[in-house]
């Protein structure tokens, strides 16, 4: 029940962002865009991964099944999910939009629909790595997804900042709106920036807070599988015959 309503909430996360007003003045206004990239890049992808769309898809059939493990066993799909290439992504897609013509080419037309697309297919397949509550390739544990957040969480303070106090993006674009109402084009680049600084660090606590708690919950099973590995060994009367050196030492 939880997994499919996270799974209809992503669902409902991005059509919110591509057809209601956001969608609308996403490319008149760079904190509206700001706010669209957001729930593309982060909302929508991080709740269609919490729905194990996954797991739903090898449920259909085994068939499907099949096919489903057999892609995730290859050598291409432990590469493309692993850690490294998920972060690398997931961070460098935000700079590459707003840092090169990709943002205006962006604003209208075919590459607009593209470009919403691609953000959530990048968050959702970072999520997906970084959640593991899915058939992945590769399993790791999640300290090492928490000790990403941490770093991470540093460059998208970066990029808040640069869009902050950086020069204007897109000034030409903007100013051929013509646009006589709403916020400067300072101001507005400003409050874009904010967005995406603070309201995504706030985003990335829920994520965080469900990575501590498959952490701990990898530990109780590694230490359960400990305990059963010592169940499993043959009892010893005396303490110093688990000693090696002790055992050869006094043995009669």
């Amino acid at each position: 029940m939880v997994r499919g309503s996270c799974f209809i909430a992503g669902v409902a996360v991005w059509a919110l962002a591509t057809f209601s007003a956001i969608g609308v003045y996403a490319p008149m206004l760079f904190w509206v865009r700001a706010l669209q990239v957001l729930l593309l890049l982060l909302v929508a992808p991080f709740l269609l991964a919490l729905g194990r769309p996954v797991t739903m898809l090898c449920a259909v059939s085994a068939p499907v099944n099949r096919f489903v493990q057999s892609t995730l066993s290859t050598k291409s799909m432990r590469v493309v999910c692993s850690p490294l290439a998920t972060s690398l992504t997931m961070l460098a897609t935000p700079w590459l939009l707003y840092l090169t013509p990709w943002y205006t080419a962006s604003m209208t037309g075919p590459l607009a629909a593209a470009t919403r697309l691609l953000l959530v297919l990048v968050g959702f397949g970072y999520f997906y790595a970084r959640l593991q509550t899915d058939p992945v390739p590769r399993r790791f544990s999640p300290l090492v997804s928490i000790g990403i957040s941490v770093l991470e969480s540093l460059a998208d303070g970066l990029l808040g900042i640069v869009l902050w106090l950086g020069p204007l993006i897109a000034v030409d674009y903007y100013t051929s709106l013509q646009r006589n109402w709403g916020p400067s084009l300072r101001t507005d680049q400003t409050i874009g920036a904010g967005i995406l600084w603070i309201a995504g660090d706030v985003l990335s606590i829920p994520f965080v807070l469900i990575l501590m708690r498959g952490f701990g919950s990898h530990e109780r099973r590694r230490a359960a599988e400990v305990d059963a590995e010592l169940d499993e060994q043959p009892a010893s009367t005396l303490w110093w015959e688990n000693d090696p050196q002790l055992r050869d030492r006094f043995r009669p």
